[in-house]
């Protein structure tokens, strides 16, 4: 039986739709998706997940990408792209399944590790640019960072887990 679409649009639709929903979901405050006024970090989830199995391009592109809808939807600075090209870059470059072998558990631990490069890039423009005094930046650095990390390294396998499985399920070129 041959069915109207093919895999390639398929997955088109399954990855903006998945980035869709993580916009979506980041200013949800849902019981769960809290800690002290911090919530989840989706989007920097969404790059972690996209670049785990990918090249360093396609982690950059998609960090980039990511980067400058979240400042158009938030605000321009300080800007997101930095952070999150980084994190694509870096998470591309660990060529994962080389590595570590437990996915649910590495994941979380990647994850964690680019929330905090990513909310330390986020701190050093604030530093760059002088805006705020430098004792405030650290003390709401400390906080936002651990609560972000905690939380986004927790909700992590749950966007993994189903985008890794369609990608992996993906039909084999010969």
């Amino acid at each position: 039986m041959k069915f109207w679409f093919t895999y390639p649009l398929v997955n088109y639709f399954v990855i903006a739709g998945s980035a869709l929903l993580c916009f979506l979901l980041t200013p949800t405050r849902l019981p769960g998706m809290e800690l002290l006024g911090i919530g989840v970090n989706w989007i920097l989830i969404w790059v972690v997940v996209w670049s785990l199995k990918r090249t360093i391009f396609q982690g950059v592109m998609a960090g980039l990408v990511m980067g400058l809808i979240q400042d158009g939807l938030t605000g321009a600075y300080p800007s997101h792209v930095f952070s999150l090209v980084l994190v694509g870059l870096v998470t591309a470059r660990l060529q994962k399944q080389r590595y570590i072998q437990e996915d649910f558990i590495s994941v979380a631990l990647i994850v964690f590790g680019m929330v905090i490069l990513s909310e330390t890039m986020m701190a050093a423009q604030y530093i760059v640019r002088g805006i705020r005094p430098l004792n405030a930046i650290w003390t709401d650095y400390q906080r936002l960072v651990l609560s972000s990390a905690i939380l986004s390294s927790l909700w992590a396998p749950v966007l993994y887990y189903p985008l890794n499985h369609w990608w992996e399920k993906a039909p084999r070129k010969v």
